[in-house]
């Protein structure tokens, strides 16, 4: 499918002439620094790199992607933002998401003035792609975003094969769980389709929540996009040091271990939360959480509170769902005795 990703670009975004930083005209690392107005002392008084090349060179090799089809942003809600900022025009544009899911889709939306259309995903969380169909040739509908393994349902999603072969606009593949998953990511996909996006973070499995550093995959057209639009120094080095030390083989071991430590966690949290009468449905889950229904959702998450465990209350999105985080063996005991104190 012949895609001309250019026209699905903002003309403003086109013809957007990128702020030079000191650091894009210099890229070196020794000499005499005075180019940037920065204070001459201190340990962290030089700007940081504004492309994250070190990083994205790890990330090449690991994944055996080029650096060119990788962008980093700060935290995956900025690849989410800039997309809406690259490819849609405020007042006119769409975009489309699966009902329920993140919830920063609908956000991104309001604050660019983007209309979005909410699709329901069926009783199984899958998409309807009858219901999809009519909205494929809408010329105005920019983007599609789709999260798999999905939040806060936990399963991934089936048909995304199908859209990526029938949609000539930008496809998102949010795959913030995909390390907990064993289905394969998209993101070796995006030499095949030269409008797929695929976000992933360090936030999940990597155990850096609090470092802010998500991931883009796509095509050199589009991260160039990203580049070209993106704040001049949006990772600052702190961030960017702890990114690099996880990258190193150790640490890859040791987050590797810590996933199957999760995996193996929460099929025993299932099977403990399956002996309770007040769980009445445990959801397929191919995340790092599960989504349970009960009888009285806010009651529960409330006694819950009151015995300082903090589970997710998805009521006000899926009529009586609790969406539960898988914590450490210690954690997860105290979760069920508390359930069990409540049956």
């Amino acid at each position: 499918m012949k895609i001309d990703i250019q026209k699905l670009v903002r003309k403003n975004i086109l013809n957007l002439k990128p702020y030079s930083s000191a650091r894009d005209e210099f890229e070196g690392e020794n000499g005499i620094f005075l180019d940037a107005n920065e204070n001459p002392f201190g340990e962290l008084n030089r700007y940081p790199d504004p492309y994250q090349r070190k990083i994205k060179e790890k990330l090449s090799a690991i994944n055996q992607i080029s650096a060119d089809n990788i962008f980093l942003g700060n935290g995956s809600d900025e690849v989410i933002d800039l997309a809406f900022r690259i490819f849609c025009e405020p007042g006119k544009d769409k975009v489309l998401t699966f009902s329920p899911t993140y919830g920063m889709y609908d956000v991104s939306a309001n604050i660019n003035n983007v209309e979005l259309i909410n699709l329901e995903l069926n009783d199984d969380f899958q998409i309807d792609l009858e219901t999809l169909k009519p909205h494929l040739k809408d010329e105005n509908l920019k983007i599609i975003f789709i999260c798999s393994p999905n939040n806060p349902t936990g399963n991934s999603i089936k048909t995304i094969k199908y859209i990526l072969e029938n949609f000539n606009g930008i496809i998102f593949i949010d795959e913030a769980y995909i390390d907990f998953s064993p289905k394969e990511s998209f993101k070796n996909q995006i030499k095949n389709y030269p409008n797929l996006i695929v976000s992933q973070t360090f936030s999940k499995a990597w155990g850096m929540a609090s470092v802010r550093v998500g991931i883009a995959y796509a095509s050199e057209e589009i991260i160039n996009f990203y580049n070209k639009t993106k704040p001049p120094y949006n990772i600052s080095q702190l961030n960017q040091n702890a990114v690099l030390n996880v990258l190193n083989d150790e640490n890859i071991k040791l987050v590797q271990d810590n996933i199957k430590l999760i995996l193996n966690a929460k099929k025993i949290l299932i099977q403990s939360l399956e002996q309770l009468s007040l769980v009445k449905k445990i959801f397929p889950s191919d995340a790092n959480f599960i989504l349970i229904e009960v009888e009285n959702a806010d009651l529960i998450y409330q006694k819950l509170v009151d015995e300082n465990v903090i589970v997710r209350n998805r009521n006000s999105v899926i009529k009586n769902c609790l969406r539960i985080t898988v914590g450490s063996p210690e954690e997860n005991l105290k979760l069920i005795e508390t359930f069990q104190n409540l049956n």
